[in-house]
């Protein structure tokens, strides 16, 4: 038996490879181009002992609570400026906590419970009474880079 032509149907169109590839090639471009650099400086580290460690928060709730962070870098210390940079993040209201982990064990060590005893900082370099605050901290990333300097106080 024979089908009619008229009931015969050619296959739709492919989209040929090379148009779909630039097609997802494009998408991720513009994707990229909402994503910005942050550029951080640590001012004044002391010496080479231990790490230096960098968080980064988006919001007033995870601020100084390292393990909710948004993102954490650590470098080996030097005495010094450090440099570390934050890649592809969203544009947004961050705040940084940074501090000179000299013992290396990953935590900012406290005496009493809220005084530190290595150095540390905080963006914008307020003076702080009390535990720090994110608002006091806060900073806009927006456009290709910004750039943070922190100040290490001991």
């Amino acid at each position: 038996m024979t089908m009619p032509i008229d009931r015969w149907r050619a296959p739709p169109p492919r989209l040929p490879l090379r148009g779909l590839l630039l097609g997802c090639l494009l998408a991720a471009g513009a994707a990229r181009a909402d994503e910005s650099r942050l550029q951080v400086t640590l001012q004044g580290v002391r010496d080479g002992q231990g790490q230096l460690r960098v968080s980064l928060y988006r919001d007033v709730d995870s601020f100084r609570k390292e393990d909710r962070a948004f993102r954490v870098l650590s470098v080996p210390a030097a005495p010094g400026d450090a440099r570390l940079a934050f890649d592809a993040l969203p544009p947004g209201r961050y705040a940084l906590m940074a501090y000179h982990d000299a013992n290396g064990d990953a935590k900012l060590n406290l005496r009493l419970g809220m005084f530190p005893t290595e150095g540390y900082g905080l963006s914008n370099n307020p003076q702080v009474v009390g535990p720090p605050r994110f608002a006091d901290s806060a900073f806009d990333v927006s456009g290709p880079e910004t750039s943070v300097n922190i100040s290490i106080s001991y």
